[in-house]
């Protein structure tokens, strides 16, 4: 059932008076409810400070966060200052601690003008932290909203900050939060000799689990760096189940500025493998796609710099596309499912089919596997490409059913 958005707002404002959640994110295009409002809002992790402060009190705390980290209208580091805790250090990931970061930009470390804490950069040079950086540290806590799909790189960062921790004998503590696209798995299971930093472990592209639930199968299923094992603590969501919408509070970062980039993203994030761009540079990121030869489509726009893109792909070069900004929720949610007829379409209409796909052949490392690119370029149907996925997420499925914290 589809609510306007008028009652969607008056919605939001009054589940936030229970949970005591920041009120969401104003945002320029159509939003709408999926279901009808539950009288038990979900809790993060984070949300449910009796259940982890206890661990935390005379212990060095290191943070590995970022805009995410909200409790309630507060930010983590602020709730675990005003509650005593002694918070060491701050891991920064991709996008900084702030969020405010380009997409690939390296970044240095800092001091947290606010607190004084040092923010130590694990996204550049080196991706998790060394023995040095955890030297003043007994304990580390990840927050950190994901969006369910591999080549969203926190997913890569949990990996390599599991790897520190047990190499360095550093408990990890994980306050996980809901995925907001846990609805369905989708997509080839990565083969391992396309492992990069878009996808580090072998699940499909859309997994169905929460970074928690990630963690515990990282651990117990030998995917760690020479299969070391983390001292691991998940702090569950409340209220939550594997199909309950969760609209995001704060944008996870900067090229995913609300809900619809959010359900969108599984699917337009495949044309970053292209000679498109999915609006990077714009006020409408992965919500349209477009190229400037391309001879099909009945929206137009230029990427240009601004603050998450200041060098965007194509930048002032007119595109010819797609708009999918007015699309709702409930719409893509049916779906359940990466929908490829974008992706097919662009190509068949593609002038320069020769040009398509990028030459660092980028879009092996987003698909997991080198065979996406040679069936788009046999013409290969959409179902035939899914029936080659069909194997590799039965058998994750299997896997995945041991580590569910949450009904499915």
């Amino acid at each position: 059932m589809i609510f306007a958005n008028n009652f969607y707002l008056l919605f939001f404002i009054f589940s936030n008076l229970f949970c005591n959640a920041p009120k969401p994110e104003v945002q320029p295009f159509n939003r709408e409810i999926i279901k009808v409002f539950e009288a038990t809002p979900i809790l993060t992790g984070a949300d449910q400070t009796d259940k982890y402060l206890p661990f935390l009190k005379g212990l060095r705390v290191g943070l590995l966060v970022n805009q995410t980290s909200m409790v309630g209208s507060q930010h983590l580091v602020d709730v675990l200052k005003e509650k005593g805790v002694n918070v060491t250090a701050i891991f920064a990931p991709e996008h900084g601690f702030r969020g405010d970061a380009d997409a690939g930009q390296e970044l240095t470390n800092s001091v947290d003008k606010e607190t004084g804490i040092p923010v130590i950069s694990i996204y550049g040079k080196k991706k998790g932290p060394d023995q040095a950086d955890l030297a003043n540290v007994d304990v580390v806590v990840f927050d950190v909203q994901d969006v369910g799909t591999r080549f969203y790189t926190y997913l890569s960062t949990l990996k390599y900050l599991m790897e520190a921790c047990a190499e360095f004998k550093k408990p990890l503590m994980i306050l996980d939060r809901p995925n907001p696209n846990a609805h369905y798995i989708d997509g080839p299971v990565l083969e391992m000799e396309n492992t990069s930093f878009v996808g580090i472990i072998p699940i499909p592209i859309v997994h169905g689990m929460t970074l928690g639930e990630l963690g515990w199968m990282m651990n117990a299923e030998g995917m760690l760096k020479d299969k070391i094992k983390c001292e691991l603590k998940v702090i569950q969501c409340g209220n939550y189940d594997h199909f309950k919408p969760y609209i995001l509070p704060v944008k996870p970062s900067p090229n995913l500025p609300n809900q619809v980039s959010i359900m969108l993203y599984p699917s337009l994030c495949l044309f970053e493998g292209t000679n498109f761009s999915v609006g990077r540079g714009t006020d409408k990121q992965f919500q349209v796609y477009g190229s400037p030869i391309a001879k099909k489509g009945d929206f137009y726009f230029t990427p240009q710099p601004k603050p998450g893109a200041m060098t965007p792909f194509l930048q002032g070069k007119k595109c010819r596309g797609y708009d999918l900004s007015n699309l709702s929720i409930e719409k893509i949610r049916t779906e359940g499912k990466i929908n490829l007829t974008y992706f097919l379409q662009a190509y068949k209409d593609y002038p320069d089919k020769a040009n398509f796909f990028l030459k660092n052949n980028f879009i092996d490392l987003l698909m997991g596997t080198k065979k996406f690119q040679q069936q788009v370029k046999s013409g290969m149907s959409e179902a035939e490409i899914r029936a080659s996925w069909k194997e590799g997420i039965d058998k994750f499925k299997i896997t995945r059913k041991k580590y569910l914290l949450y009904p499915n």
